[in-house]
């Protein structure tokens, strides 16, 4: 059973820079045909695909939000991380860590960390 952890400095400040990480349990990061996402949801909305990285390290991101978001790995450490740049008050939310290999149904969530941007 893969597990799925966030963690991230759950405040931060407008402009700032988030640096937020999922650490893989029970499973590789390079598996064949897994795909590691981040997603999260605003208070009272709901949920938003930001983008992902794949088991061979391709990477692919929401258009809306390609220009300051950046999704990359460590195979050692099985560890994927997000960052996010220029931050604004409406990307408060709780960000999710997912895995998924399409068409099999396999699909694993880690429990969310909140992030608030306020200053």
């Amino acid at each position: 059973q893969v597990q799925l952890q966030e963690s991230g400095p759950g405040l931060v400040k407008p402009s700032q820079t988030l640096s937020l990480t999922c650490t893989v349990s029970g499973g590789s990061i390079t598996t064949a045909y897994f795909y590691w996402s981040w997603i999260r949801q605003p208070p009272g909305k709901g949920l938003e695909w930001m983008g992902a990285i794949g088991y061979d390290g391709s990477t692919y991101y929401s258009p809306s939000l390609k220009s300051h978001t950046s999704i990359s790995r460590d195979n050692a450490k099985n560890t994927v991380y997000l960052q996010m740049n220029s931050l604004k008050p409406e990307d408060t939310a709780v960000y999710f860590c997912n895995a998924r290999r399409p068409f099999t149904g396999t699909d694993y969530w880690g429990q969310g960390t909140q992030v608030t941007v306020s200053s």
